[in-house]
C-alpha cells in the first residue's frame, strides 16, 4: 500500500504544480482526403513563451495559453508544414477551424542524427539496412520495426517484450535471446545503432531511451559483418528534437516493481543547430521466479550539431549497469520412458541461493558525422567504444548432467548442480565510413555507396572458479558416466548415492537459503586474454528505372582471431565475400513486390558464447581454428501503404539455409565439428497503422518449416529446430474514445500472442532427448486515461489476463523458462 500512497502522491503534486492558462487554443488537422492527422506537431510561439501538443486520435489538439499574439506551426512527415500568426484575447476560447495539410517530398537526413517527429507504430524507413536512409517499401527486405509509440502502450520496459509482436520471432527463454524465421541466434552481440557490441544476454535490455527496434530479417553481414542467419535486432537510440520536450513516467506493479524514466529534449541556442536529449530511468524488480530480482540504472545523454543542412554531428553515451541474478531457469523431473512433464515442478522454482548475484556494468560512447561536399556528393562517419565488466557468482542445474546412485541408475528427485565464479572485462571498438555518390536524373536516379567497417574486441585477463561433477576417492573430481566410468573410483554415501562436489537440489524439498561454499572443491580458471579483429570494405549501388529498382552489395570481409593475447598466443584468420542482390518493382504507388538473395558469415569466435558445448573454449582453445558459420538467404514478397501511409503491410516468403554449425561434446574439444546443417523455410506477413482515425493495431503471423539437415545426433536429422515453433501469431490494438463522446480520453488496449509447440534449443551428442514444450496463448490489455487541461496519461497495463501457465523455451531439461503468470503495472506518464 505504501507504493500506491507514495505515487498518488506524487500524481497529486504534479497536478498541482500546473498552472492552468487563460486562453482555451483548438483546432483539427486533415489530409487532403479529410483523414483526421493522429500525431501532428502543434506548435505555439511568442516572444515569452513557446507551447507545443500532438494532436489527438480524432486530429483534434488542445492548448492552454495566456492570452497574446502567436504564430502557430503545424508539422507532420510527409507533409508540408502549415504557418499562421494570430491573436488570443483573455476569456475567449479560440478556434483555429479544420487545417489541411498538402502532401510534401520532405527528405530524409541521409543519417540519423536528429530525431523521429512521426509518432504512431509505423516506422516507414531505415538507416540500418543499408548505411543510409532508405524507405522501407523500396527495401528488397523485411526490416520490422516497434516504435516507441508501440513500447510505451505495451509498457514494454523489457526488450523481449518489445519485438516479441513481429512475425517469426519467439523468445527462447528467460534471457535476450530469440529465435528468428527458424533459426536461433548465436551470437551474444548486440547491435545499436547498426554497430555491434559484445555484452552476455543474461539480463534484458531495457528500453526507455530507444527510440525504435528493428528486426532486420535474414542474413545481414552484408551490412553488420559477422551476423544471424534468421535475423539481427537492431536497437535504435533517441535523437535531440529540434523543440522542446519533456517527460517524465513513474510505474508500480507485481513482483515489486518500481520504475522511473525521464526524456528531456530540445534546442541550446535560438538558431536550434545545437540540440539535447537526455534519457534516464532505474527500475528495481522482484520477479515470480524465486531469488531472482533485476535492478538496473540507465543514463543516456546525446547532442546534435547542426550548422547548416549540409553538415551535422551527434555524439550520445550511455551508462547502463544491471545488478541481479542469472535466472538459469526451471528445473523439471527428468525422463521416464522419454516423457518429460514441464509441470513436475512448480514454474516459481529456482535453482540458485539467496547468496548468488549477477553484475554487470556498461558504457558506450558514440558519434555520428555527416557532410555533403555538394548536392551529389557526401560523407558519413560512425565510431563506437563500449567496454563491459562482469561480476558473478551462482549457482545452477548443472546441464545435461544428472544425480546417480553407485551402480549408476539417476536418482529422479535430485538434480545435479554446479557452483560458479567469474569476473571478467573487455572492450569493443567499432568505426565505420563510407563515400555516397548520388546521380538523380528525371526518369533515372543511381546511389553508390563506397566504404570500410572495422572491429576490435579485446578481452582482459579474467577469472574463473568451478565447482562441479563428483568426488573421487582421492579428493579431486570428474564426471560420471554411466557404464564407462567406475562407481569404486567415486566417494558414496552410506545408503549408495555418488558424493557430489555441489549439493544436489532436491526437487520434492528445494533449498534456496544461504549456501556455504567454503567446503566445495574449486577448479580454478584464468580466462585468457583475447583479441579479435574484422575489417570489411564494400560497394553498395542503388539504382531505379522507371518503376524497376536494384540494390546491389559486395563486401570483402577479413578477420583474425588471437588466443592468449601477449601470452601463447594462437591467431587463426578467415575471410569471405558476402553478396547481396535484390529488385523491387513497383505495381502501384503504394504496392511493392520485390525479390532478394544475400549472404551471412559467422566467425565462430562470435557463435560460442551461447553454446553449451563449446563451453571449453572460453579458456581452452580458440574457436577460430573451426570454419566459419555461413548462410544464405532466398527471399521474395510484396510491401504496401495505404490511406497515405497510415496502413504498412507486408508479405515474405523465405528460404534460409545455415552450415558450419559447431557440434560436439561439453569440454571434449578434439570431437568439436562443424558438419551441422540447419534449412528454415516459412511465410509471414505484419500489418500495423490506423485502420480508424481512433483505432491503431499492429498484427502479424508467421509460419516455418525448420528442419535440422545434419547433425551429430543421427536421430535429429530432418527433425525440427531446437526453439523453432511452427506457428506464431500476435496482435495488439489501441481504441481511444472520440472527443464528443461520454468516454473522452479514456482508451483501452487489447493484445494476444500464440506460440506455438516447440522443443528445448539445445543437446549434447551424449544426451538427445528434447523437451516439446506446449503451445500456448496469452491475453494482454490495458486501459488509458488522460485528464483534461493536463498533459498526463494514466495507465493500467495487465499481462496475462486469465493466468495462463506457459513456457516461453528453455536450454534443457533442467532449464525450462517459464513466463509469467497474471501480473500488472500502473504507469504515470506526463508531459510538458
Amino acid at each position: 500500500m505504501n507504493i500506491f500512497k507514495s505515487l498518488t502522491t506524487l500524481l497529486l503534486v504534479l497536478i498541482g504544480s500546473i498552472s492552468f492558462a487563460q486562453v482555451k487554443i483548438t483546432g483539427t488537422i486533415v489530409d487532403n482526403q479529410n483523414t483526421p492527422i493522429v500525431g501532428a506537431t502543434v506548435s505555439l510561439i511568442s516572444t515569452e513563451n513557446t507551447f507545443g501538443k500532438l494532436t489527438d486520435a480524432s486530429g483534434q489538439f488542445e492548448i492552454n495559453a495566456p492570452a497574446g499574439s502567436y504564430n502557430i506551426e503545424i508539422r507532420y512527415l510527409g507533409f508540408q508544414s502549415f504557418k499562421d500568426t494570430f491573436e488570443a484575447t483573455e476569456g475567449t476560447p479560440y478556434d483555429i477551424g479544420t487545417v489541411t495539410l498538402d502532401e510534401g517530398t520532405e527528405q530524409l537526413q541521409s543519417v540519423e542524427i536528429l530525431g523521429r517527429v512521426r509518432k504512431d507504430y509505423n516506422s516507414d524507413y531505415s538507416f540500418s539496412a543499408t548505411k543510409v536512409a532508405i524507405k522501407n517499401k523500396e527495401l528488397p527486405q523485411v526490416v520490422a520495426a516497434v516504435t516507441k509509440e508501440l513500447i510505451a502502450d505495451r509498457q514494454a520496459f523489457q526488450l523481449p517484450d518489445a519485438v516479441k509482436t513481429v512475425s517469426n520471432v519467439a523468445i527462447t527463454g528467460l534471457y535476450n535471446h530469440y529465435n528468428i524465421r527458424g533459426i536461433t541466434q548465436a551470437d551474444d552481440g548486440q547491435v545499436l545503432n547498426g554497430m555491434r557490441t559484445r555484452q552476455f544476454y543474461f539480463l534484458q535490455p531495457i528500453t526507455s531511451h530507444l527510440e525504435r527496434v528493428e528486426v532486420i530479417k535474414g542474413p545481414s553481414s552484408v551490412t553488420f559483418s559477422s551476423a544471424d542467419p534468421g535475423g539481427t535486432v537492431n536497437m535504435v537510440t533517441k535523437k535531440p528534437l529540434t523543440e522542446k520536450r519533456n517527460e517524465v513516467s513513474v510505474s508500480a506493479g507485481s513482483f515489486g516493481t518500481l520504475r522511473a524514466t525521464a526524456d528531456f529534449t530540445g534546442p541550446l541556442n535560438d538558431s536550434k543547430t545545437l540540440l539535447y536529449r537526455l534519457n534516464a530511468a532505474i527500475q528495481e524488480a522482484d520477479s515470480f521466479r524465486d531469488i531472482v530480482n533485476n535492478n538496473a540504472i540507465l543514463v543516456s545523454p546525446s547532442l546534435s550539431y547542426i550548422p547548416d543542412e549540409n553538415t551535422s554531428l551527434n555524439v550520445e553515451m550511455i551508462y547502463n549497469t544491471a545488478d541481479g541474478n542469472i535466472d538459469r531457469g526451471q528445473p523439471i523431473f527428468g525422463a521416464v520412458d522419454d516423457t518429460y512433464d514441464p509441470n513436475s515442478t512448480p514454474i516459481t522454482l529456482n535453482p540458485g541461493a539467496i547468496n548468488d548475484f549477477y553484475k554487470t556494468k556498461e558504457f558506450i560512447f558514440m558519434t555520428s558525422f555527416s557532410k555533403k561536399f555538394t548536392e551529389n556528393f557526401g560523407f558519413n562517419a560512425q565510431y563506437m567504444k563500449q567496454t563491459w565488466d562482469e561480476d558473478l557468482q551462482e549457482h545452477r542445474a548443472d546441464a545435461f548432467r544428472q544425480a546417480y546412485d553407485a551402480d549408476g541408475n539417476i536418482v529422479p528427485n535430485l538434480i545435479a548442480m554446479r557452483y560458479a565464479e567469474r569476473q571478467q572485462n573487455w572492450s569493443t571498438d567499432n568505426i565505420s565510413a563510407f563515400f555516397n555518390y548520388d546521380i538523380k536524373k528525371e526518369s533515372f536516379t543511381n546511389k553508390i555507396l563506397v566504404g570500410y567497417d572495422g572491429t576490435r574486441w579485446e578481452r582482459s585477463i579474467g577469472g574463473a572458479n568451478s565447482s562441479r561433477d563428483y568426488l573421487l576417492n582421492d579428493g579431486t573430481t570428474a564426471r560420471f558416466r554411466p557404464g564407462t566410468s567406475d562407481p569404486n573410483d567415486f566417494q558414496q554415501t552410506a545408503d549408495g548415492l555418488l558424493v557430489p562436489a555441489v549439493p544436489h537440489l532436491d526437487l520434492t524439498n528445494p533449498f534456496n537459503g544461504i549456501r556455504n561454499t567454503n567446503d566445495y572443491v574449486f577448479s580454478r580458471f584464468e580466462i585468457p586474454a583475447n583479441l579479435t579483429t574484422s575489417s570489411g570494405v564494400y560497394l553498395q549501388n542503388q539504382f531505379k528505372i522507371g518503376k524497376f529498382s536494384a540494390l546491389v552489395n559486395l563486401r570483402y570481409e577479413w578477420f583474425t582471431d588471437i588466443f592468449d593475447y601477449e601470452g601463447d598466443e594462437q591467431e587463426f584468420e578467415t575471410n569471405a565475400f558476402v553478396p547481396r542482390i535484390g529488385v523491387t518493382y513497383e505495381v502501384t504507388n503504394d504496392i511493392s513486390a520485390y525479390a532478394t538473395y544475400l549472404e551471412g558469415f559467422q566467425p565462430h569466435t562470435n557463435t560460442i558464447s551461447l553454446s553449451p558445448s563449446a563451453e571449453g573454449f572460453f579458456w581452452t582453445a580458440s574457436p577460430g581454428r573451426f570454419d566459419p558459420l555461413e548462410s544464405s538467404l532466398i527471399e521474395i514478397g510484396a510491401k504496401g501503404e495505404f490511406l497515405n501511409g497510415k496502413i504498412f503491410a507486408n508479405i515474405a516468403v523465405f528460404s534460409i539455409t545455415q552450415k558450419n554449425i559447431l557440434l560436439g561434446d561439453t569440454f571434449d574439444i578434439d570431437n568439436l565439428t562443424t558438419i551441422g546443417e540447419q534449412r528454415s523455410r516459412g511465410f509471414e506477413m505484419d500489418i500495423s497503422g490506423y485502420i480508424l482515425p481512433n483505432l491503431q493495431i499492429i498484427a502479424s503471423y508467421g509460419y516455418t518449416d525448420a528442419t535440422i539437415e545434419e547433425d551429430a545426433i543421427a536421430e535429429f536429422v530432418g527433425e525440427r529446430i531446437g526453439g523453432a515453433p511452427e506457428h506464431n501469431a500476435n496482435i495488439w490494438g489501441r481504441y481511444d474514445f472520440n472527443s464528443n463522446s461520454l468516454l473522452k480520453g479514456i482508451g483501452i488496449g487489447l493484445g494476444a500472442q500464440y506460440v506455438d509447440e516447440r522443443y528445448t534449443w539445445y543437446n549434447p551428442t551424449y544426451l538427445p532427448d528434447r523437451v516439446l514444450l506446449p503451445d500456448y496463448t496469452v491475453f494482454d490489455g490495458a486501459v488509458y486515461y488522460k485528464p483534461n487541461f493536463v498533459n498526463m496519461q494514466l495507465t493500467l497495463k495487465i499481462n496475462n489476463i486469465f493466468d495462463e501457465t506457459y513456457w516461453l523455451g528453455g536450454l534443457n531439461p533442467n532449464r525450462l523458462g517459464p513466463g509469467a503468470p497474471r501480473n500488472f503495472l500502473l504507469n504515470a506518464t506526463y508531459t510538458f
